[in-house]
């Protein structure tokens, strides 16, 4: 049996240690051979492969980045489909392609495989939005990232007086502000899930100083929706996406406004995608890779791996890509519990 990987989307801390189990699961447990496809989608549609040996992912584990590459072209956007990879499959004799990538990638997987594509999938995304699974790799790493960011504005966000508003990743869902706003001890968490209130976050913060707190910070989902209802973006990027970022910025100006206290803005931006995994997600993506691996030995295509409690199970890829997974409202009202 012949097997491919890929990752697709962006990246995300976590994706060399996936490419690791695939590899040696499949070669070291169940015979297979193992093709490397790069760059994502691309290279499927192009015919861009290459063998991978266990040589090839020693030392890979505690790399960010992925040694495949990856894009955000789409067989179903930027091809027709399974016809776009159609070509490359039967080439290199590949009877299974594990796909790694967030809730964009993981439904066009369905789709192929809906269309006769063997694929097993591999939940990736630091926003850890993906249904079906209690937490994606990567996620545990850009908060760990937003966590130490937080922690060294306060201390300057003490020494001057200032209201330091930090914005993070998110897109649609506040996971990394609420883990990370929380974990830092922020004064006030705004995430797409709720509508962002700035009358009652001045209000927080004007209690704090009378109470002699002369300092506050606001996380700031960059997802959030300004008062007037329009999204902040930076045009799209060449894939046609819109590029997030911003909000931050447009928050902070209406917060020193309210209030009457100098503002900070900072945009933490793609740095929560960068570096080396932390240990959690190592071990978390080493474990979905090798599940993958023995799901797709096992024939049992259109499933993903999942994180259900302390287990990894395979679930449907069609469960995975129903919806969009957001905060439990309970862990938002822990959060709201220490504002001000």
């Amino acid at each position: 049996m012949v097997i491919g990987v890929l990752t697709a989307g962006g990246d995300c801390p976590g994706l060399n240690a996936v490419t690791r189990a695939v590899v040696s699961r499949a070669i070291s447990e169940h015979g297979m051979e193992v093709v490397g496809i790069r760059n994502g989608w691309d290279g499927l549609m192009a015919g861009d492969v290459r063998p991978l040996d266990r040589d090839d992912v020693r030392g890979i584990l505690q790399r960010g980045g992925t040694i495949l590459g990856t894009s955000r072209r789409d067989p179903y956007v930027h091809g027709q489909g399974y016809e776009s990879v159609r070509e490359t499959i039967e080439a290199n004799g590949i009877d299974a392609v594990v796909v790694i990538g967030g809730d964009g990638t993981l439904r066009t997987a369905l789709a192929l495989h809906e269309e006769g594509l063997n694929v097993v999938g591999v939940p990736k995304t630091i926003d850890n939005d993906i249904a079906g699974t209690d937490m994606t790799f990567g996620f545990d790493t850009a908060v760990s990232i937003a966590t130490d960011a937080l922690d060294r504005i306060a201390t300057t966000a003490e020494s001057h007086n200032r209201i330091m508003v930090v914005e993070v990743m998110g897109r649609t869902k506040g996971w990394i502000a609420t883990y990370a706003g929380i974990a830092a001890g922020a004064d006030a968490i705004l995430v797409p899930e709720l509508e962002a209130n700035l009358a009652d976050v001045a209000d927080t913060i004007r209690a704090r100083h009378r109470r002699g707190r002369t300092y506050s910070i606001v996380v700031v989902a960059e997802g959030c929706t300004p008062p007037d209802g329009r999204q902040i973006t930076s045009g799209v990027d060449a894939f046609g996406f819109d590029r997030l970022g911003g909000v931050g910025y447009v928050f902070g100006a209406k917060l020193e406004r309210l209030t009457g206290f100098e503002t900070r803005v900072t945009v933490l931006g793609h740095l929560q995608r960068g570096g080396s995994p932390t240990a959690f997600d190592r071990v978390l993506a080493t474990r979905f890779g090798v599940a993958a691996t023995d799901l797709a030995a096992a024939g049992r295509f259109g499933e993903m791996a999942a994180l259900r409690g302390m287990e990894v199970v395979g679930v449907p890829l069609a469960e995975a890509c129903a919806d969009i997974r957001g905060v439990d409202p309970a862990l938002l009202d822990v959060a709201r519990t220490f504002f001000g």
